[in-house]
């Protein structure tokens, strides 16, 4: 271990209390920095203190559970903390989310309150129109946000409207805001291992999104798992953090551990993503640590200016949430000179349980590494039964980071685990002799074609190998003969002419005849939920 690395010591009870440790070391050492302000490690301790006491105060209770609808900014990371200070269980709402969807995620979490901001105030209306409960509703204050002013008027004008009509249970500042019977040291609240810290919802691609029940001791073990594969080295470390907060790798593994390690996180809106902006934070900022989608990767390779930036800076890049096909990974690091890896998490695991780089043996190409930690894994065939390495099986986790259930869903709940104890990802993967695994495929996503087992995930890689490929997303599609085959949903290049005939000519010097694409379709752009994955359901609706 490096020197200026921190190693937190609270391993039971209230997560905040591994931050609160990790601040006491790292005080005065950046922490969080966003285009119009900075905080300390001290500030960020300090500040959600007050505000687990400012809950405390307007009756909020232990347990009760609160939805967090706000954008990318600090104040979602300091509610999250006072969140687990106060020991009221967070759930955040994704901001792009319609009205309809933010009333699904506040009566599904039985949230006793709402953190919100004026931009999303029209939404927030809506919704609480059509809700059948009344939530206490906290209103963020934006006087220090000097965007706030900067869009068009006709959206000022409605989130005035929308303040009007709501009537606020509470509004405050979070720089000012201050205690009044209560005291610091009263705002962490004690709780026990198995007590709910965080309710995310999955992202809903193969039904309705379930909440997630992630306790204090998930939230504990990703937090140490961040320690294992890693030099760490906190008064250098510097992560740039684009994904979605309301998205598990966006809150856990791209903020919540980087301020464990006492690190500094560079937190960006993922609305406003351009992929040159990001090479350039990345170069003016001497950014060490960067994670995104494969879309953002996408982006990047493709974008004319990719190369003249330096981004030299860079030790670990990785993937996660969705298939990294081989030939963006490999035009990434031979341009940007740093290896990317692939990661794997879920929802269901508070974030990681896979990733490339630490493994035993190095890098992989094609492969999200070894398991962390405290991750035991295996591979099962339909029958339950474990298969040897280079077979595919459905992934079975289990370890200290794994969920407790879903919310509310006691037979789903009891469908996702093994009697065992193992949690079922729906993930086909293979591992290999030294225990690296491959993820293949989505098992509701594999086709059955003529009898043949075909994986998108393979298609789609052969497809992103063509010039004239931006994106790409395979389905299976009925067929009288055949039961189903195999379709692909196609977004060209600008300006590009390549024809269907020349897609399926270019797959069939790749792979099998069974497996190619007898059918290709152009579109302007794939369906993807909030959280960049591809909405193949969507896809598989609309043949």
């Amino acid at each position: 271990m490096h020197s200026g690395a921190f190693s937190p010591g609270a391993r039971s009870g209230n997560a905040a209390r591994v931050y609160d440790e990790t601040a006491t070391v790292r005080g005065d050492a950046l922490a969080l920095e966003t285009e119009r302000r900075r905080y300390s490690h001290a500030e960020l301790r300090d500040r959600s203190a007050r505000v687990a006491g400012a809950l405390h105060e307007h009756g909020l209770a232990p347990d009760d559970r609160l939805c967090l609808f706000l954008s990318n900014r600090p104040e979602l990371v300091l509610t999250a903390l006072a969140a687990l200070k106060a020991g009221l269980p967070f759930s955040p709402a994704n901001p792009q989310f319609t009205a309809r969807e933010l009333v699904f995620q506040l009566a599904d979490s039985d949230a006793r309150a709402l953190v919100t901001e004026p931009s999303l105030l029209p939404k927030v209306a809506e919704a609480l129109d059509r809700l059948d409960t009344d939530p206490l509703v906290i209103l963020v204050d934006d006087s220090t946000d000097e965007t706030a002013t900067d869009g068009d008027a006709a959206t000022t004008d409605e989130a005035a409207d929308a303040t009007d009509d709501i009537g606020f249970d509470f509004e405050f500042d979070f720089d000012t805001v201050a205690f009044s019977s209560l005291d610091a040291d009263s705002t962490m609240v004690h709780r026990e291992d198995d007590d709910v810290a965080m309710q995310p919802y999955t992202s809903g691609t193969t039904g309705k999104p379930k909440g997630v029940l992630l306790t204090h001791r998930n939230l504990r073990a990703q937090s140490f798992m961040a320690f294992e594969r890693s030099a760490l080295r906190a008064d250098e470390e510097r992560f740039l953090s684009i994904l979605p907060l309301a998205h598990i790798a966006g809150f856990v593994n791209r903020t919540w551990q980087p301020l464990i390690r006492g690190a500094a996180v560079y937190l960006r809106d993922p609305s406003e993503w351009d992929p040159e902006t990001a090479m350039a934070t990345i170069e003016r900022e001497r950014i060490t640590k960067f994670g995104a989608v494969t879309a953002m990767y996408v982006d990047i390779v493709n974008h004319e200016r990719f190369g003249e930036y330096d981004l030299s800076s860079l030790e670990e890049v990785m993937e996660g949430g969705d298939r990294l096909p081989t030939s963006v990974q490999e035009r990434f690091e031979t341009t940007a000179g740093v290896e990317l890896f692939e990661a794997y998490g879920l929802t269901e695991t508070g974030g990681g349980t896979h990733v490339g780089f630490g493994s035993t043996f190095g890098p992989r190409l094609g492969t999200i590494g070894q398991p962390l930690r405290a991750t035991d894994c295996k591979l099962v065939d339909e029958e339950g039964r474990e298969v040897p390495p280079g077979e595919t099986g459905q992934l079975l986790v289990r370890g200290p980071h794994v969920m407790k259930g879903y919310h509310e869903r006691p037979a789903e709940t009891a469908e996702a685990f093994t009697d065992d104890g193992y949690f079922r990802t729906g993930d086909v993967a293979r591992r290999d002799a030294d225990n690296y695994y491959e993820l293949v495929d989505r098992m509701s996503d594999v086709i059955v074609t003529a009898g043949y087992t075909v994986y998108p995930r393979e298609i789609e890689n052969a497809l992103y190998e063509h010039p004239d490929v931006v994106d790409a997303a395979v389905v299976g599609v009925p067929d009288e003969r055949r039961t189903e085959t195999v379709k692909a949903y196609v977004v060209r290049r600008q300006g590009s002419a390549v024809d269907a005939d020349r897609i399926r000519a270019f797959c069939l010097e790749r792979v099998a005849p069974y497996k190619h694409p007898r059918t290709v379709e152009f579109v302007e752009e794939l369906p993807r939920t909030h959280n960049s994955k591809v909405r193949r359901v969507e896809l598989r609706e609309g043949t």
